[in-house]
């Protein structure tokens, strides 16, 4: 079963971060990227960009709203993700658990036949 790992955390302290202290991060999560390489698991991921880029489109009936920033002001952002293979949903909270990001969302991916 697929599942998405989304990653959140406080942007701002990643956007005054030094380039050593990002680079040490980094490697944290290339070093999880090749444990789910090694295991098979891993179907995808991406760093987003920060917040600040964002655009939201927004539908209301017939009316359609795009606006510059994110979905919603939080204390917390959608930095990334991964999308990995796991057995289960145990097995998806342990990767999870592995991340090393102060919060992660566990979300199942909806399986179809029809194309995308």
């Amino acid at each position: 079963m697929k599942y998405a790992l989304l990653i959140y955390g406080p942007e701002q302290g990643w956007a005054e971060a030094s380039q050593p202290e990002r680079e040490k991060v980094y490697v944290q999560y290339r070093e999880f990227a090749q444990m789910l390489e090694t295991r098979g698991a891993i179907r995808g991921g991406e760093e987003l960009d920060l917040t600040s880029t964002a655009t939201t489109v927004r539908h209301s009936g017939d009316d359609v709203m795009v606006t510059d920033g994110p979905f919603a002001e939080t204390t917390e952002q959608l930095g990334g993700f991964f999308l990995i293979d796991a057995a289960d949903l145990d097995e998806a909270l342990g990767y999870a658990k592995a991340l090393p990001a102060s919060c992660v969302e566990v979300r199942p991916v909806v399986e179809s036949s029809e194309p995308h």
